[in-house]
């Protein structure tokens, strides 16, 4: 990217109250684009993130990813003072953004009538476990939940045993991404229409249930119930994994002329020929047949050796990545998805790039996650906190 060509978030200011996942990876997407995001965080721990999973120098890498680009400041917000430095900060800011439980920032005098009484321009992104209102609003909600809720669990994992979950905490993560959409919409909205700021409200169980495909459609018209199924997509065939020698390959031959190419890369032109097996219709009603068929086939071959074929029959198909994998991929390596950076403390590590790559404006790894607290001094003073105050703040271990 040129040196002067702008970030397209570029003048944006980010106020994040949150913690953990959900708010915390909303804010470091529009960081990635140049917002510029202060992080409140508790004194003393800040981010309960900072100490999950992996740990490198008593800090988690997770947390080198998920707060990269961004400021630190400390602020105990049940402290009168700090609501005050709070509300200091939104008079200058764009969006705030917060994932706590519906009502804790009104308990703190920080709720949206206050906040937008100060500033008309605020947008307030809301992430919680079942939104602002309804019988469930005041129900703890996380990302685990919100994927139950949402209707992902039940399909996960092989059908009749308990369902299984993705591994990740993608529930959250779901919904950060409608967050960012939203903040978006919200910041569109106000420059183009000359708007006023709104509320954006983002529930992490309606976002996953936003991503289920036709789940309700097909139960509304047909009382149907979509089960588990392992690793095959329902309704859709071929599509699923299936065991090799060494391993395991995905083949995602489902259009109708891949199919036919598949048959033939695997020596059954007798199915790929086969008129009941033109369609998908046709295909999802044989499908054990199908998938007999590939397993046969994948069964004496090597990962590698099932990949070459199918590749080369212009076939979708992948092995089960690992992160191993991933790292020493080229793929990854030509898109810039895999970056070195160096943390605060000086250790350099791999992270994930930056999605979505734009060709005028793309994001970039401008700074490092940031130690706890270490911009609290630069930022209140900037807003008008005295030295004198600050101090005052130290003494009582409110910053």
């Amino acid at each position: 990217m040129s040196r002067q060509t702008p970030l397209v978030l570029a003048g944006v200011r980010v106020i994040e109250i949150g913690q953990l996942i959900a708010g915390p990876f909303c804010a470091k997407t529009l960081a990635d684009f140049g917002a510029d995001v202060i992080k409140i965080e508790p004194p003393g721990l800040g981010d309960p993130l900072r100490k999950w999973r992996l740990l490198k120098d008593g800090t988690s890498v997770w947390w080198q990813v998920q707060s990269r680009n961004k400021r630190s400041v400390t602020l105990d917000l049940r402290d009168p003072e700090c609501q005050d430095v709070v509300r200091s900060l939104i008079v200058d800011a764009d969006v705030l953004i917060e994932n706590f439980k519906p009502g804790t920032l009104e308990s703190w005098g920080l709720g949206w009538p206050e906040l937008f009484a100060i500033n008309r321009g605020l947008i307030m992104l809301r992430v919680s476990g079942f939104g602002q209102d309804g019988p469930y609003r005041d129900q703890p909600g996380f990302g685990a939940v919100a994927e139950a809720m949402g209707g992902l669990r039940h399909l996960t994992g092989e059908r009749g045993r308990v369902p299984v979950r993705t591994g990740i905490s993608i529930g959250d993560t779901i919904a950060a991404l409608h967050g960012v959409i939203g903040v978006l919409l919200a910041l569109y909205h106000r420059k183009v229409n000359g708007g006023h700021g709104q509320v954006v409200d983002v529930a992490l169980y309606e976002s996953v249930f936003n991503c289920m495909e036709s789940l309700l459609p097909e139960f509304s018209v047909f009382g149907a119930v979509r089960e588990a199924s392992g690793s095959a997509l329902p309704g859709i065939a071929p599509s699923n994994a299936y065991p090799c020698s060494n391993g395991t390959v995905l083949v995602a031959g489902n259009g109708d002329s891949i199919f036919k190419r598949l048959m033939k890369s695997i020596g059954r032109d007798d199915l790929g020929g086969r008129e009941d097996l033109a369609s998908n219709e046709g295909r999802v009603r044989n499908v054990a047949e199908i998938d007999a068929a590939i397993g046969a086939w994948t069964a004496n071959r090597t990962v590698a050796d099932a990949l070459d074929q199918l590749l080369e029959a212009h076939v979708p198909a992948s092995r089960i990545y690992t992160a191993k994998d991933i790292s020493e991929d080229p793929q990854y390596r030509a898109r810039g998805m895999i970056q070195r950076v160096r943390t605060r403390d000086g250790y350099e590590l791999d992270v994930p790039g930056i999605v979505p790559k734009l060709s005028a404006t793309p994001g970039t790894i401008r700074s490092a996650a940031p130690r706890l607290g270490e911009d609290t001094a630069d930022v209140l003073e900037s807003c008008g906190v005295s030295p004198e105050r600050q101090k005052s703040l130290a003494a009582r271990k409110a910053i």
